[in-house]
Formats: structure tokens, sequence, C-alpha cells
């Protein structure tokens, strides 16, 4: 996958990227009053709205189309910022590029449509304009990427993606599941691909929004996108999750934006040996992680020779239970011991199943 660095085109140095503005372009009085009131704190946001809602049922308000449009220009022409929206169709490209829009993104449910994604890179194909991904519904970072590498395909090199969270039915503080892990995946893959939270769909509500926007910080993604809204309690889409330009003004002052990297030639010194002792057990972990495999090869063996299922819920349930209370006494967290040792089963069970039967001798 081809793309260019953030700093390339849409990152300033080090200033986080700050996509803001309310879910919905509503009227041409709520969009401008909005604008105005954003740009005059933050000169260098890039200005969102919605002009097409993709809504559950229908009847619901689905934004005002090619009408949105026309006032997001006029917000484009008054204020200097840059624009941008989410796209869905390819009817929505073209009337987007018709009212100057300078940035695309594809939303959640469009992500997970390898046909449809392929036909908004086809009708990118020689358009030098740049394109936002959000993650698809579920947690699935090939699918992710899969729709990134088409735009990419397709010549689109100012390309990035959203972090908006995934869906879960199980109850949760948040909307979205953050799942920080399946960022960390992405980033290890591509770690100069520019990155944007979108922290509103992640929260659901604003009182978790100043703890998703300093923890996005602190694992150095390249800004955040923030539904903001001059009065959301009118708000005709996700009233809950927006905040009023005064609001967004605090959120961001809170906000701790930390270095990269350190400088001080002492802390350097020490932080390298602190790193040496970290590798050193790295490679103890390793020896151990090889020393348990081939421990669960042979007792694979056994139960293959005796005609054993290779499953055992008590010995399973044994080491779980013994695992659990050394993490307690250790002080580590369960979730996190009880994950890994998730991790060691799987491939316990993989590597006993891939045992093939000895061989009789003729």
């Amino acid at each position: 996958m081809e793309y260019l660095p953030a700093t390339d085109w849409i990152k300033n140095g080090d200033e986080p990227i700050l996509i803001s503005g309310p879910c919905s372009a509503e009227s041409p009085e709520q969009l401008m009053q909005t604008a105005k009131r954003i740009v005059a704190k933050h000169p260098n946001n890039i200005f969102r709205a919605g002009i097409w809602k993709p809504r559950t049922q229908p009847g619901q308000f689905e934004g005002r189309g090619e009408e949105g449009l026309k006032w997001l220009l006029d917000v484009k022409q008054e204020t200097g910022m840059l624009t941008a929206t989410e796209v869905a169709t390819p009817a929505h490209i073209e009337l987007a590029l018709k009212y100057k829009v300078d940035i695309l993104w594809i939303g959640t449910r469009t992500t997970v449509n390898p046909f449809i994604v392929q036909e908004l890179a086809n009708a990118l194909t020689g358009v030098d304009i740049p394109m936002l991904v959000k993650n698809p519904i579920h947690p699935d970072p090939q699918l992710w990427l899969g729709a990134m590498n088409r735009f990419s395909k397709a010549g689109i090199r100012k390309l990035g993606a959203i972090h908006r969270g995934f869906f879960t039915d199980v109850k949760s503080e948040y909307r979205n599941l953050p799942k920080w892990d399946i960022v960390l995946a992405v980033r290890t893959l591509y770690p100069d691909l520019p990155m944007i939270c979108d922290i509103s769909h992640i929260a659901g509500n604003t009182s978790r929004l100043q703890t998703l926007a300093q923890h996005a910080t602190d694992i150095n993604l390249d800004g955040l996108m923030i539904e903001t809204h001059i009065d959301p309690s009118c708000a005709l889409s996700d009233k809950d999750q927006q905040v009023t330009p005064d609001q967004l003004d605090e959120l961001l002052l809170n906000v701790q934006v930390k270095h990269t990297a350190f400088t001080d030639s002492t802390v350097l010194a020490e932080l390298n040996l602190i790193r040496n002792q970290i590798n050193q057990l790295d490679a103890t972990l390793m020896q151990t992680l090889s020393d348990r495999m081939k421990l669960a090869e042979i007792i694979g063996r056994l139960k293959m020779e005796h005609n054993v299922t290779i499953l055992q819920m008590d010995r399973w349930k044994e080491i779980i239970d013994r695992s659990m209370a050394s993490a307690a006494e250790s002080g580590l967290s369960s979730e996190f011991i009880r994950n890994i040792f998730m991790l060691i089963h799987d491939e316990s069970i993989r590597l006993q199943s891939e045992i093939e039967p000895a061989k009789k001798l003729s």
C-alpha cells in the first residue's frame, strides 16, 4: 500500500490534527455559527459536517444532501478552513468534488463492503483528493487495510485511517469499544499511515471524551475528530456525543501533548539500561514459551497414542484458576493474564491438533 506520511499533506509538524464540526449540516445558520466559533480559536481546524447520514430506519433524518454542500462551501469561503465530509456512493463523490470539499472519508458501514469501496475507488481514479477510511464495524484489521489499499491502487496517495471504535452487543461504558490493540496492529504494519481518532463515536456521550482524547494523544495518534455543534441539545443526529465550541476549547486545552522521544542524554542512558534488562527478560520469556510448547507437544503425542481428546477442560480450568490467583498475588491485571494464557492454550491446542499418528514399522 502506497501513501504519503501525515506531515506531507495533513499535519503541520508536531501539531495534532483537529477535525471538528457538527455531526450533520442542518441549516446554513447552524453550520456558519459553529464554524466561526471554532475557527476563532482553532484556525488550522478541518471543518467536518455530515451531508448524507446513513440511518438504521427509514424516515429518520438522513442529511440535507446537495443543499448542505452549498452551505459547506460557504463556510470554506468565509472562514478559510478546509472542509471534510463522508461519502458512500460515486454520486456523493461527484457532488462533493463539485462543491470543492477538500477531504473525503468513508464510514464504517461502507468500509465493510469491498464492492462499494471498489466503486468509490474507481470514481476517484485520477483525482487528487485526500481519503480517510473509518474502521469497519467489527474488529477486522485486514478489512480496514483492504479498503485503504483499494484507494491506494486507484492512485490516492493522501490516504489515512480514522479509528472510531467497534460495535459490541455487550454492555459497555463506550458506544463503540476502542480496542486499541487493533489500532496498534495497523500502526505496526504501517507506522507512517496517518491515523485520526474519532473520539465522539467511541464515547457516544461527552463524559468520556477527555479521557479518550488524552489516550489517543498518549499513543501518538496523529489527531482527533470531535463532533462540535453550536447547540447540541437541538442537534438532529447524535446530540449526546457533540460538544459546544466552548467545550471543545476546554477539552483541547486539557489534553497534554507529549514529546515523541527522549532528549535528555542522562535520562536516555538510564532508559537504555532498563531496555537492555527488558530485552534479557524477553529472551527468557521466549525460551520459556518454547520449552512450554515442546512439553505440550509431548503431551499431545501421549493423547494421540492413548486415544484421548486434546481438550481437557479440568486441566484447563486448573491452569486458569492458578494463573488468576498468581496474577492477584503479583499485582497483575487478571484480564491481561487470562488473555495471555488463552493465547498459549490456543497455540497448544493447535500444535496438538497437527500431530500425525506415528507410522508403524512394516
